[in-house]
């Protein structure tokens, strides 16, 4: 988390505080740019083979229900989810820092208006997102291997399961995560008339087009009204 924040922080000072005032397409190319920077990287330090880490917890299956087996580490990454969901709802609801995190995301020059200091308030943001990036990583680790460039289709995944629970909404969120997931599964799984595990990004990306052109504001978001 400590690393995560860190570098995430870094580059939000490095790269995206200059651009605070530029159009909306320079930020996303910068972002794209940093992401091959970071995947280059490490690259160079953990070379292209997959890693993985020992087991956090038995490796058991604690029980079996329509033939598929449920283990410590699933429960495990499910028990750690939850409460890190609740404390980030509190945070970014009920804080002083969640409110102004809000408030800038809505208007920055209004937010500075009223005494909010806005690079601050981004700077903890990034902050934020790199511990969580963190915890994510960790948590995937216990299910799955990883290389330099899993996190690149992982982010991918991830703003696809934010835009289908609907952007700003961190329950949304988590279960446009779930049902991405139950997707890949069902896709990948043992039935015959599942495409195969070829076309799960296909299928993934479908969705999230298919959000944006019918329902942009997401499962759980709100259409709001742009301001004229």
């Amino acid at each position: 988390m400590a690393f995560g924040a860190i570098v995430d922080a870094s580059i939000e000072f490095v790269a995206y505080r200059r651009l605070r005032n530029a159009p909306r397409l320079a930020v996303l190319i910068t972002a794209v740019g940093m992401s091959f920077i970071v995947q280059n990287i490490s690259l160079v330090f953990f070379d292209v083979n997959f890693r993985s880490i020992p087991p956090l917890v038995s490796e058991g299956n604690v029980f079996t229900v329509g033939g598929v087996s449920l283990g410590w580490q699933t429960l495990f990454v499910v028990a750690f989810t939850i409460p890190v969901l609740i404390i980030l709802t509190w945070l970014v609801q009920s804080t002083r820092q969640g409110k102004a995190m809000r408030a800038t995301a809505q208007d920055p020059e209004a937010s500075a208006m009223m005494g909010i200091n806005v690079n601050r308030t981004i700077s903890f943001t990034f902050l934020l997102a790199g511990g969580l990036a963190g915890i994510g990583a960790v948590l995937f680790l216990t299910q799955f291997n990883i290389r330099y460039d899993t996190g690149f289709e992982i982010g991918l995944i991830a703003f696809t399961a934010a835009v289908l629970g609907g952007i700003g909404n961190l329950s949304g969120a988590v279960l446009g995560a779930i049902i991405i997931g139950m997707v890949q599964a069902f896709n990948e799984g043992p039935f015959l008339w599942a495409p195969g595990s070829d076309w799960t990004r296909s299928i993934v990306f479908g969705i999230l087009i298919a959000i944006l052109v019918f329902r942009p504001e997401g499962l759980l978001g709100e259409r709001t009204p742009e301001g004229g």
